[in-house]
């Protein structure tokens, strides 16, 4: 028998459009990449939303809005809020 279970934590480029997650970890090689988002304020800890998935990636953080590349969206995981 199987047992029911739910996805509570994924990588961010898993959410579907809406969605909210709070990020967990960031597994970025590129420190400048990596300074970039932590001066946005893109940290652990940050309540963000996936706004759009096609042509490009939006996430919004508070009320920035920013247009990620799917290296950067791939290596930055996320609890989701339900």
């Amino acid at each position: 028998m199987f047992t029911p279970f739910s996805v509570t934590g994924c990588s961010l480029d898993l959410l579907q459009v809406g969605e909210q997650g709070i990020i967990t970890s960031c597994k970025i090689q590129d420190d400048l990449i990596l300074k970039k988002l932590k001066s946005l304020g893109i940290t652990t800890g940050t309540v963000i939303t996936l706004e759009q998935q096609f042509p490009s990636l939006i996430i919004k953080a508070g009320k920035i809005l920013l247009d990620v590349e799917k290296e950067v969206v791939c290596a930055i995981y996320v609890r989701i809020i339900v």
